[in-house]
């Protein structure tokens, strides 16, 4: 490997809510631990399967639930900060705790290190309008959306619009105090909507979004680190075969595939937006129009992360580590043909795509490469720790969410399934 990180300076992955079974805070912990940092992770408990890598350093168990105060979240941090004894490396798992970090830098900056990003821009990122609001301001592709303030706007929408359409919770941060729905819903009739409307109260939270076909479509998603001239020092396009919940939940299964034109589209839109950091987008590629529509955009490292490196060796955690502690980030290009497996979700995935009708034609017929997302021969535990917990409760999770997905025609999906993401 072409380079060596600051071990001096620890990592901390930072996560807030119930989600012990997430891939991508086990990802970041291997990635950093092997080049010898010092990891440390906040663990709802001591036997979640990031408590059990062998490289972290320390897990501190501090049960939150996303709803907390930002006051209370703050103290916590720097309670955490003080205990790990030296400035610390941020890694947020979530948008939560990506925008309290965002909004607190005064507070937390001398105890720990991050991107200095615009303090607002993550929050209006994480939340659909705000990121729809940003999107038509700089002329980047997305599907169609109207933001209903009442009962009476839902109906007026209902009488013109197209179905199916997808509704989804407006603001990122809602999903766990007041969601309207449990996660991303497509509706398929008038009556549909106007029934699931009648219980999101005097001012519905959602977002009715333009529903791109499946059977039209391809999803695509890009992995970047972003310096603080909003260029970018690692940036990875890739094509996700499947997903849990199927096609719109998190990555199951995905491939390394290089895309200039989708590569060019985000370094264009974060340069437009001043954006400092980790992105994780999501986006379909319309084979109607011929236009990739930008759906998500989380500004913080992605569970499937683990995806993509580069020759030289660099993911974007990696790259923000070493961009953060003075070091030079090697340049190199990402290993095209590369897959990505969630042990976990992606049998039930595979199950479910069978007769869904989606295909992904740049999707290579062999890989060149394999990274599981839980197993890996130098740090065992997390799989083994990961199927302890998963049988009962992640296969009730499973069908739980196969249910909804069943039930009156409509498909649901979280940007954060509790089974971890």
């Amino acid at each position: 490997m072409p380079f060596s990180a600051a071990r001096e300076v620890p990592g901390l992955i930072v996560k807030f809510g119930d989600y012990p079974l997430h891939h991508g805070g086990v990802g970041a912990i291997r990635s950093l631990g092997r080049l010898g940092v010092p990891m440390y992770a906040i663990t709802e408990d001591r036997y979640t399967p990031a408590a059990a890598s062998r490289y972290l350093e320390r897990a501190f168990v501090w049960p939150t639930t996303g709803t907390e105060e930002p006051e209370r979240l703050v103290e916590g941090l720097l309670r955490v900060g003080r205990r790990i004894g030296r400035p610390a490396l941020l890694i947020p798992t979530d948008e939560e705790a990506a925008v309290l970090i965002a909004e607190h830098q005064g507070e937390l900056t001398g105890r720990f290190l991050f991107p200095p990003v615009d303090p607002g821009l993550p929050r209006r990122l994480a939340s659909k309008q705000g990121l729809h609001e940003l999107c038509v301001e700089h002329g980047i592709p997305s599907p169609s959306a109207a933001f209903p303030q009442s009962y009476d706007d839902v109906v007026g929408f209902a009488e013109k619009a197209r179905f199916p359409v997808v509704a989804k919770n407006r603001e990122a941060f809602e999903r766990r105090k007041q969601p309207a729905v449990n996660g991303t819903t497509r509706i398929v009739s008038r009556e549909g909507l106007l029934t699931l409307a009648r219980d999101w109260g005097e001012h519905p939270g959602v977002i009715l979004q333009e529903y791109l076909p499946r059977e039209q479509a391809e999803d695509w998603i890009v992995h970047a680190y972003f310096d603080r001239n909003s260029t970018p020092l690692a940036l990875f396009t890739g094509v996700k075969v499947r997903s849990w919940p199927p096609h719109a939940g998190m990555t199951a299964h995905a491939y390394v595939v290089d895309n200039p034109e989708l590569a060019d589209l985000a370094a264009r839109f974060i340069k437009q937006i001043g954006f400092t950091g980790i992105i994780d987008l999501d986006l379909r590629f319309d084979r109607r129009d011929g236009q990739y529509k930008l759906l998500d955009f989380n500004p913080r490292m992605g569970a499937q992360f683990r995806l993509f490196e580069s020759e030289s060796g660099v993911d974007v955690v990696r790259a923000m580590h070493l961009d953060l502690t003075g070091r030079t980030v090697p340049e190199g290009e990402q290993r095209a043909g590369h897959r990505y497996i969630v042990e976990n979700i992606d049998l039930p995935a595979l199950l479910a795509y069978r007769r869904s009708g989606y295909t992904t034609p740049h999707a290579p017929a062999r890989a060149s490469g394999t990274e599981l997302a839980w197993f890996a021969g130098d740090d065992p535990l997390p799989f083994l720790t990961m199927l302890a917990r998963f049988v009962r409760p992640g296969a009730k999770h499973l069908y739980q969410l196969w249910r909804t997905n069943r039930r009156g025609g409509s498909t649901r999906s979280g940007s954060r399934p509790r089974a971890g993401r």
